[in-house]
């Protein structure tokens, strides 16, 4: 049988599924989701599928965007993802958004912080080295102040990650690190979700649907976030 293999993203407003085979995708689903992916993202695996007459059980492994990001958001996407690599009995692989967001730059020569925004004046951020053969995590997800990241982050790292203006601004303010300008990431993280899983599945690091669960790096507030 081909393997089929389904990625879902849910760390952001914009959602993102695809169908790949061996880690290449060819089919891909990504929309404003305005946080409503509880209610999405079942309905847009299953209009994926059936465009290609595939049906559920004849998936042959999940890959979830595990986050940080939107705390129902990735509860839902997660939970879906488990939901059926159990149900079906197939691999799930889960990998963090902001590997995500670097993904498409690997083999740049510089390091790559991958960063977002994250409420309460803070912001998310990670870096990374290597061609895609040698890809690597140097700084793990974590969560400080912009300014405390531009400090620790290496000098000569480019920033990267979804399109966000103030932030944007804020890095090109500081005129010391990389660029001057954060990159843009594409929306479509499903297409290098299918890619770095697959490499890791390939190398037999497939997670336990049991035990995964989405990355947080803080608790939930009570109450809207600035």
């Amino acid at each position: 049988m081909t393997a089929v293999e389904l990625s879902v993203d849910s760390a952001s407003d914009w959602a993102s599924v695809g169908l790949s085979t061996e880690g290449q995708a060819f089919a891909e689903t990504t929309w404003r989701s305005r946080r409503q992916h509880s209610t999405q993202l079942m309905p847009a695996i299953e209009a994926l599928l059936a465009r290609f007459a595939i049906d559920r059980a004849e998936l042959t492994a999940v890959f979830v965007c595990v986050g940080p990001g939107s705390y129902a958001a990735l509860r839902a996407g997660v939970s879906i993802a488990k939901g059926l690599a159990f149900a079906f009995g197939v691999p799930i692989v889960g990998v963090g958004r902001l590997e995500l967001d670097a993904y498409p730059y690997a083999g740049c020569g510089r390091p790559l912080c991958a960063v977002h925004r994250a409420g309460r004046g803070e912001a998310a951020w990670a870096v990374y080295v290597g061609p895609k053969e040698r890809w690597s995590e140097v700084v793990s997800p974590r969560m400080s102040s912009v300014e405390a990241m531009l400090s620790m982050a290496p000098r000569d790292a480019l920033f990267c990650g979804e399109e966000d203006d103030d932030l944007g601004s804020l890095l090109g303010q500081s005129g010391e690190k990389g660029s001057g300008r954060m990159l843009v990431t594409g929306r479509r993280r499903a297409d290098h979700l299918a890619e770095l899983a697959w490499r890791r599945l390939a190398a037999g690091q497939a997670d336990d649907a049991r035990s995964l669960v989405p990355l947080y790096l803080r608790e939930p507030a009570i109450g809207p976030q600035s």
